[in-house]
């Protein structure tokens, strides 16, 4: 768990964050009558600034759910900025207090000691290993090329694909938690009891 001064600082800037989208809000309220009031772009604008302030907090608690598990937050940080920024897919399971092998297809197994630059060499796209799942246990790549249960279940509605199935499986079955990268758009999340949560790709994950 992290000290709680920077805990308390992450809330109060939460609520301030929250208190911005509050009005503007309100001022979207107090001028939809107005007929040269643009309806549409004050609702992408109060759009965009949820999506961050969600980012944002989401990226905050990914550290808080992945620090008693891992000390290489900083590296899978790095490795999936990286990988977002070449849109290059990637899964990356972590595991956490449920023991895995029963929901998991093993893969080829690594035993090597975690780095962002062998995440990366993985999830290159012209290596035979990068369709499947990675799996990290403490500081440790334990295999790769591994397959996870597929979820049922839609996300919001929109049609997900394999990647973020696979990822919303294994977390609606287990705790472990689950980063994906899009092959698509780059955009980076993370799976947890069955949900996913944007993150930021851009100095921290």
């Amino acid at each position: 768990m992290p000290s709680i001064e920077p805990h308390l600082s992450m809330i109060g800037r939460l609520k301030g964050s929250l208190m911005q989208l509050t009005e503007e809000i309100d001022q979207m309220i107090d001028t939809i009558d107005m007929q040269e009031s643009n309806v549409l772009h004050a609702f992408d604008q109060i759009h965009h600034s949820f999506h961050n302030v969600q980012t944002a907090t989401a990226s905050y608690y990914l550290k808080l759910y992945l620090s008693p598990f891992t000390a290489q937050y900083d590296v899978l940080s790095t490795a999936v900025q990286h990988l977002s920024e070449r849109k290059h897919g990637a899964l990356i399971v972590i595991q956490r207090k449920d023991e895995l092998d029963s929901f998991i297809h093993s893969g080829l197994p690594i035993n090597a000691n975690l780095s962002y630059s062998l995440l990366e060499s993985v999830f290159y796209t012209g290596n035979p290993l990068h369709d499947g799942a990675v799996l990290i246990c403490n500081d440790t790549l334990i295999s790769a090329a591994n397959i996870l249960p597929l979820s049922e279940h839609e996300a919001s509605g929109n049609k997900l694909g394999t990647r973020h199935r696979a990822a919303l499986g294994l977390s609606e079955q287990t705790d472990a938690l689950v980063l994906v990268v899009s092959e698509e758009t780059g955009r980076a999340t993370f799976a947890l009891d069955g949900k996913l949560y944007p993150i930021r790709t851009t100095g921290v994950v």
